[in-house]
């Protein structure tokens, strides 16, 4: 990302600083040294906020967090089922096209949807594409297989349930075998390059699924999208995904019960706990994560002292968070946050 952007002309330093991160201790550290994927959300949003100042087409990711994309979930938020959230942001995209020189299409035939992933980025709009760039020979296929992505994991994250692909047509060259196996894995399905569409094709009957999220849960998926999109390779938008989304929308009155969550959803509770053991696991690790998740948040970037994690997470006493914290991450609120904050710029 650093190297990107410095290529692209862009203050490195500063965008890095925005999100207090240092490039220079993030080189130092050893290769297998994890920083926390939220982190990375952060700088790649900042990015694009930086991205947008050169006045050019952003051609990676389907736009991801730039302003057009976030205008249009809040657009997509309001429509009850899949069907009428794509067809929201078909018509969005239309009015935007000139401005981003993307959009999406959704038609239906014989049983099968297929959204479809459109790009207009020519020669003299390719800025965000350096020539001494290595991965600038593949920018057309990773510019449509990206958007795809995108795409399937946010319809996925919709509906709380992931979009079942029949197929993924690519409308640009074959990058190479690991980029294809990649894109296999996410999207569980044959994928084919030098294809005449882009698009993801898959049953109709899923554009009828409901939608599980609310403006509420829109706003904080927004400020993490990176997090929860482009890392969709690592696992891919499930039940559980919902599932998070919803507990942490509840969690300020109090953690939900899982009655009420498998209301939210429309399922039963003995379909939803089916659902969740072929996930490979239960409400209360999903609880669990998103404990870690808000706890490491708040002691990042709030400040927050252990009684009022403790306190806002639901526990009896600091010493139980404290406990379950190095249960979670191996070491006490403390020290993560001393070793993450040595990263920083201040």
């Amino acid at each position: 990302m650093f190297d990107y952007l410095s290529r692209i002309g862009l203050d490195v330093d500063a965008i890095a600083q925005a999100v207090n991160l240092s490039p220079g201790r993030i080189a130092e550290l050893p290769p297998e040294q994890g920083l926390p994927a939220r982190q990375y959300s952060r700088l790649y949003k900042e990015a694009v906020v930086q991205m947008q100042t050169l006045n050019q087409p952003l051609p990676w990711a389907a736009g991801i967090g730039s302003e057009p994309f976030e205008l249009m979930c809040h657009c997509m938020i309001s429509g009850k089922t899949l069907r009428e959230a794509l067809q929201l942001a078909a018509r969005f995209e239309m009015l935007l096209y000139p401005l981003i020189k993307h959009r999406v299409s959704l038609t239906e035939e014989h049983g099968q949807a297929r959204l479809g992933y459109h790009m207009g980025i020519g020669e003299d709009e390719s800025g965000l594409v350096p020539e001494d760039w290595d991965r600038a020979d593949h920018q057309e296929s990773v510019s449509r297989a990206s958007g795809l992505l995108i795409w399937h994991a946010l319809c996925g994250w919709l509906v709380g349930q992931a979009l079942e692909a029949e197929e993924v047509r690519i409308a640009a060259p074959y990058v190479n075998d690991e980029y294809l196996e990649r894109l296999s894995a996410v999207f569980h399905c044959p994928v084919r390059f030098d294809a005449e569409q882009n698009v993801l094709v898959f049953s109709a009957q899923q554009l009828d699924r409901r939608l599980v999220h609310t403006g509420d849960s829109l706003r904080e998926f927004l400020d993490n999208a990176v997090y929860e999109l482009i890392a969709i390779d690592q696992q891919p938008v499930s039940t559980s995904a919902a599932i998070k989304s919803l507990i942490s929308i509840d969690l300020p009155s109090g953690m939900p019960s899982f009655t009420r969550i498998s209301e939210h959803l429309h399922m039963s509770e003995s379909s939803l706990r089916r659902r969740l053991q072929k996930e490979n696991t239960s409400y209360q690790s999903l609880k669990d994560e998103v404990r870690c998740q808000i706890a490491i948040d708040k002691l990042l970037h709030e400040e927050a002292t252990v009684a009022d994690l403790a306190d806002y997470l639901g526990f009896t006493e600091p010493s139980s968070f404290v406990r379950s914290f190095k249960g979670w991450t191996g070491e006490t609120p403390r020290s993560y946050r001393d070793k993450m904050q040595a990263l920083g710029t201040h």
